[in-house]
């Protein structure tokens, strides 16, 4: 059998490529940015063709790096960013528009006729999600509604929809010359059109939407030993294409937590907060997300409640694309250290509205609590304090739906490598927070989705085994601290409510 694994990850700001060993381990890796469109305000779109040129050159990239070529993988897995919604023409392969980003929240006025009518209440019932601007369901109306002719095509079949990961499977078994359309389970219950007991297409969902069936993919496990199809469109060679999982699913994988009342926090361009609820669906009452965390080949699915936040590492980005207070993402710990605390500021990053546990697109970002003492210091601490208190409010949540208390956080993606961000995140929940030796577990869930369906690794005990531990902060803030801060959070939070008018 080949030595190594590889995993395509494609995330909201760039794509990689990364190869595994069996025990896990980094052997190497390419990564490119690609550019984000923001036509108008609350408006965020990517160029498909753009992200499937990157992923051909990230390849081949990392394949050079390490000495290896396609040959030397045993299969190759596929994870996302999930709700961002492409529909492209089944015979040239050409996107019919730019990719509708998760983060767009030009959809409000279809997610607040459906929150108001009732609908919402069945969307929450049989696919586990609120009617929101972040789910792909509204985009692919949107789109249907908003692009000439595109309708006909749809219902004939001729237009195709996906979220990233099914038009990068569609491009790498042969796009129009016999591409496979299909996506996971994962990626299909972030939609608002899958139900989450069927685990298929949901008529009633559909008709919410106005979408046609001959449109959708073939829905898959996230692990799926019969392979989604072979990659033929890379260099000559062919590799097994066998493990798809939405991004904060892979992560969830990636660091191994598999059973029950197991939880992970990843920070990226947002935050996600899944906690493994078994083979049970859990619906929350506080404003997460049910969803399903990975199928592996013929098992039963695994749940999950998940609390996702639209900007955590973006924030850090706009300080340094918008704002210019920083030339790099790492410049932010520096600056922020150079002050002891954020001198009562408070930035609230609501730029796509509040994700969970609000779930209200009316809000936009807000920095509060300014005076005259305030610097780029203090607001560069502001912003990794609000990375910190978005994710208390979705550990908050979670442990009242679950009725576990969190006693440990695993963190893992890019803003891991902010340790003073990551002290701030023990001190304001009060727990230890863990970081594994590898910190991209994305792309490694990926890569043991594909593994596990190929006989690479055995079980998901053997994957237990290969995760380490590298650093863990512990809290060292007071329980008064602790609360002062956060009050203070609730009160900038309420500030940026009932800013825009949904709908107009």
């Amino acid at each position: 059998m080949a030595d190594f694994i590889g995993a395509v990850d494609l995330g909201t700001t760039s794509t990689r490529f990364m190869i595994f060993d069996h025990d896990g381990r980094e052997v190497a890796k390419h990564q490119l940015e690609h550019e984000q469109i923001l036509p108008r305000a609350g408006w965020v779109e990517h160029n498909p063709l753009e992200i499937w040129e990157r992923a051909q050159t990230v390849i081949g990239s990392a394949l050079t790096k390490a000495r290896l070529s396609l040959t030397d993988l045993a299969a190759i897995g596929v994870t996302n960013q999930r709700e961002t919604t492409i529909l492209w023409d089944r015979h040239t392969g050409r996107p019919v528009h730019n990719a509708i980003v998760w983060q767009d929240t030009r959809t409000d006025a279809i997610a607040a006729a459906l929150a108001a009518d009732g609908r919402g209440a069945v969307i929450r019932d049989k696919a586990g999600l609120p009617p929101a601007t972040y789910f792909s369901g509204a985009k692919i109306q949107w789109l249907l509604e908003h692009v000439d002719g595109l309708r006909a095509g749809a219902e004939r079949g001729d237009i195709l929809f996906g979220t990233p990961d099914t038009w990068m499977i569609w491009n790498l078994t042969g796009g129009p010359d016999g591409g496979v359309h299909a996506t996971d389970v994962t990626n299909a219950s972030r939609t608002m059109l899958m139900n989450l007991q069927t685990l298929d297409w949901d008529e009633e969902l559909l008709s919410f939407f106005g979408v046609p069936r001959a449109m959708l993919p073939q829905i898959r496990p996230s692990s799926d030993p019969a392979a989604y199809g072979v990659a033929t469109a890379l260099y000559g060679g062919q590799v097994r294409l066998t493990g798809v999982l939405g991004d904060q699913q892979a992560a969830t994988v990636g660091q191994v937590c598999f059973e029950a009342g197991e939880a992970k926090n990843t920070y990226g361009t947002g935050n996600f907060l899944l906690l493994n609820t078994g083979t049970e669906i859990v619906h929350s009452r506080n404003g997460l997300l049910t969803t399903v965390a990975y199928q592996l080949g013929d098992a039963a699915p695994v749940y999950a409640l998940e609390g996702s936040i639209a900007v955590t590492g973006s924030a850090v980005q706009w300080l340094r694309d918008q704002l210019g207070i920083i030339s790099g993402a790492a410049e932010v710990e520096t600056l922020a250290r150079q002050v002891e605390d954020t001198a009562g500021a408070y930035f609230v990053p609501a730029f796509s509205g509040l994700f969970a546990p609000y779930w209200r697109s009316d809000a936009r970002g807000a920095i509060v609590g300014l005076s005259r003492y305030t610097t780029n210091a203090h607001l560069a601490r502001a912003t990794l304090e609000a990375i910190c208190y978005q994710s208390k409010d979705v550990a908050d949540a979670m442990s009242a739906d679950s009725g576990v208390a969190l006693d440990v956080l695993k963190v893992d993606g890019g803003v891991t490598a902010n340790e003073l961000c990551m002290q701030l995140q023990a001190d304001i929940l009060g727990v230890p927070v863990a970081k594994p030796v590898v910190a991209e577990t994305t792309a490694l869930g990926a890569g043991y989705a594909a593994g596990l369906a190929v006989g690479f690794w055995s079980s998901t005990q053997e994957l237990r085994a290969n995760w380490a531990q590298a650093r863990v902060w512990d809290p060292t803030w007071t329980p008064e601290q602790r609360e002062a801060g956060y009050a203070g959070w609730r009160k900038a939070v309420g500030r940026t409510l009932d800013w825009v008018d949904v709908g107009r």
